[in-house]
């Protein structure tokens, strides 16, 4: 009995390496609804039966009650047969060779390079709204979008609260999304931040919101509601430079602007993560995390 456990493991490996079901029943002499019956149904369900407590003789007899095309006496006398057949199929090394590109890098330049041709309504300089990590506060931030000046990309930039500029690069999906990749540590360091942003039926459209994700203090993700605004068509980088960031707390908002906070800067337009330090890492750890962050998210708005 011994040996269901070793084929059923086998045929894991095997479709996991990229073997097809047919090509491995074939090879054992079944009929591919046999072979996948006994993969899909018995041995899973003759194993947890075993788990469960139950001999193996009675685990396989309630396994085999499942399905319709196999029987116990033919299952028990072809094992030897299956397991040296699975054992002989021969495995292909499909290891790209070392000068071979990466279809997904491909697929991510052939964009930038795409999305060129559709992004004139979108450029421009853009004031972004959001909460603030640190505090409740409005975060307000200049981000450029514009044609790379030498290049075949997107080019975007962002200027945090903290007089930092990053740069990075844009995509877009159709005329649906446009997102906003930047690395917001010093490289070699990763640090990615990212803005989807939703693009409306409007020709220009004054403003566009999307979801913000980035790292918090101490580099959990977190995921927060963002508001871009147009501040200018201009896509000259001196005059997005000249724009800083700052935060704003609620008495120092226009009328505009507590607009833009109510919508960004609810208990609901943030969502966060935390690591709790935990040696046993069961789902008590699910219910702490929940509380800590509720007594987290309290402090923030009692300050």
């Amino acid at each position: 009995m011994d040996d269901l456990k070793e084929i059923y493991e086998r045929i894991t490996f095997l479709r996991q390496k990229g073997v097809r079901m047919k090509q491995m029943a074939e090879q054992a002499g079944l009929s591919p609804s046999v072979f996948s019956a006994i993969y899909s149904t018995v041995l899973p369900t003759y194993l947890k039966l075993q788990t469960e407590g139950q001999t193996p003789d009675e685990a396989l007899d309630n396994a085999l009650v499942w399905v319709n095309n196999v029987s116990k006496k033919k299952l028990l006398g072809s094992l030897y047969t299956l397991k040296t057949a699975l054992y002989t199929i021969e495995l292909v090394d499909k290891t790209a060779p070392s000068n071979a590109r990466n279809p997904f890098i491909d697929m991510l330049e052939r964009n930038m390079k795409e999305s060129l041709h559709r992004i004139s309504a979108y450029s421009g300089i853009y004031l972004s709204y959001s909460l603030s990590s640190a505090t409740q506060a409005l975060k307000v931030e200049p981000y450029l979008v514009a044609p790379a000046e030498d290049g075949d990309y997107i080019l975007v930039g962002h200027n945090s609260v903290y007089g930092t500029t990053h740069w990075g690069a844009a995509l877009m999906n159709g005329h649906s999304h446009l997102y906003l990749t930047f690395n917001e540590q010093e490289a070699p360091q990763l640090s990615l931040f990212h803005i989807c942003l939703k693009l409306p039926l409007f020709e220009r459209p004054p403003f566009l919101r999307g979801v913000y994700t980035c790292f918090d203090y101490n580099f959990n993700p977190i995921a927060r509601r963002i508001l871009f605004v147009k501040e200018s068509d201009s896509i000259a980088s001196g005059d997005f430079l000249k724009l800083k960031g700052e935060l704003k707390t609620y008495d120092r908002l226009t009328e505009k602007e507590r607009l833009y906070y109510d919508y960004t800067c609810q208990p609901d337009d943030t969502l966060r993560m935390c690591n709790v330090p935990s040696p046993q890492m069961n789902e008590t750890d699910l219910v702490l995390e929940k509380k800590l962050l509720r007594l987290s998210q309290a402090a923030v708005e009692k300050s």
